[in-house]
């Protein structure tokens, strides 16, 4: 039996405390009714004996203590899932956002899931076409992998992710079984709309479930927003089959919602004042990510963060970092060049990269023209430091190739534009393209048999 309460207490900020409860655990919702009628939902943070802390999901005005009433639902936050939910966009909480009907729940999934079983992990091994050429060629996306993209302030990671949500896609005859879900975490109203805009023109929609969550929603439904997200992500993949593309902007904004939960529970901080938790909360949330045995599904994951201070080693990207198989970075020197997108891939590093490209997944040549294009690139920025410094006359004729091939590469191979969509087949030509700038004697990562077959062609 449920029982309601009227013995609210105390309401500071986000936080409620009721007292002389009972049977009330940790994470369990709750609901405020007002003496208007008007009913709010909350969530418990902490059980002390028979006083529970609880915070709200939306404002506290217009709660009054004597008269407001609060009663636990005996569950945590949950999810209605159904195949209709493709095509919808919904709030933070998973409410409908687009006008359109509630869902008709084929089940109600608690959004806490599980982090998967090592034991029960399948190895990632297939190839997913992002149509980016930096992605696709040089740090390929694997099925059931976590790539993040570190970008910072200011940097297009959003045109980016809209272009991979739009684009991305499994190859050899499974493109129908292809879901986007797309999680935007604590982003304003003009970026909502640059979303919701973008894939409706596109038509992406149609195979894509969207979660907003604003700037300006409470910070626990921020908390909750990529967990939603993975719990449709989860319904999709593992009861549908379907090969799902999770993508989570901004992480950041999710990590800041952590931080100010906890200070608001008056917990002691870590680094930069994130809660020391910081690490195994993010860890339930990425390793959620991957393919199961015996089941037909996987979930792949873009998580995408902004670097505060383009600092590499702050908690967030270092962090992620350790629990994600590697990373996408944003160059702020490549997008004053106008480089679109600006993906430095010297950086960047994709650890399952090998395990997803060659002949049958993507071209026999795969692998070879990648450390080719890596090491041609990486001697072309030698060079150009080189004429920085001393002038082209203290230069070789090669080094010349070389510092030339690395800005053709930029403007050629990396740059592309964000409506463009090349299939890898497109980008690894391109590759072979640009590698025609250099002397036949300096291909020495690439076997013969490979630069017969394509060179020139």
């Amino acid at each position: 039996m449920i029982k309601e309460y009227k013995t609210i207490s105390e309401v500071v900020g986000p936080l409620m405390l009721v007292k002389d409860v009972e049977n009330v655990t940790y994470d369990e919702l709750g609901e405020i009714t007002l003496p208007s009628g008007e009913k709010r939902l909350c969530k418990v943070l902490e059980v002390n004996g028979s006083n529970a802390l609880v915070q709200l999901f939306e404002s506290s005005t217009g709660i009054n203590l004597k008269e407001s009433t609060v009663k636990f639902l005996g569950r945590g936050t949950e999810l209605a899932v159904s195949p209709d939910m493709l095509g919808r966009v919904f709030d933070g909480m998973g409410r409908p956002k687009d006008g359109g009907p509630e869902i008709i729940a084929e089940k109600r999934k608690d959004i806490n899931g599980l982090p998967m079983n090592p034991a029960a992990r399948d190895y990632p091994s297939e190839f997913i076409q992002t149509g980016v050429s930096a992605i696709d060629g040089l740090n390929t996306l694997v099925r059931g992998q976590k790539l993040p993209i570190f970008s910072a302030s200011g940097l297009p990671h959003a045109d980016l992710a809209a272009q991979i949500a739009r684009q991305a896609k499994v190859r050899g005859g499974e493109e129908g079984n292809f879901a986007v879900v797309f999680a935007a975490i604590g982003i304003t109203h003009e970026e909502a709309e640059f979303f919701a805009s973008d894939f409706r023109k596109t038509g992406a929609i149609d195979r894509t479930v969207l979660f907003m969550n604003l700037a300006n929603d409470p910070a626990v439904e921020r908390i909750a927003t990529p967990r939603m997200a993975l719990t449709a992500a989860e319904y999709l993949a593992f009861d549908l089959g379907m090969h799902v593309l999770v993508i989570l902007t901004d992480i950041t904004n999710y990590a800041e919602a952590l931080r100010e939960v906890s200070a608001a529970r008056k917990e002691v901080p870590g680094r930069r004042g994130y809660p020391g938790y910081l690490y195994t909360d993010l860890a339930t949330m990425y390793e959620r990510a991957g393919r199961k045995r015996g089941y037909d599904g996987s979930i792949t994951m873009i998580p995408i963060l902004t670097m505060p201070e383009d600092d590499k080693t702050h908690p967030i990207p270092d962090l992620t970092g350790y629990i994600t198989e590697g990373q996408i970075i944003l160059s702020r020197d490549l997008y004053r060049k106008g480089i679109k997108p600006p993906i430095d891939v010297l950086p960047s590093l994709s650890r399952l990269k090998d395990k997803g490209i060659g002949e049958g997944k993507t071209r026999e040549d795969h692998a070879d023209t990648m450390n080719q294009l890596f090491s041609a690139y990486a001697k072309g920025k030698e060079a150009l430091e080189l004429v920085t410094i001393l002038g082209e006359a203290a230069l070789t004729d090669t080094d010349l190739k070389y510092a030339k091939f690395s800005q053709a590469f930029e403007k050629q191979y990396v740059s592309q534009g964000y409506d463009t969509d090349r299939t890898i087949e497109e980008t690894l030509s391109i590759g072979w393209k640009l590698l025609e700038m250099l002397p036949k004697s300096e291909l020495k990562r690439i076997k013969d048999e490979y630069i017969e077959k394509y060179l020139g062609k």
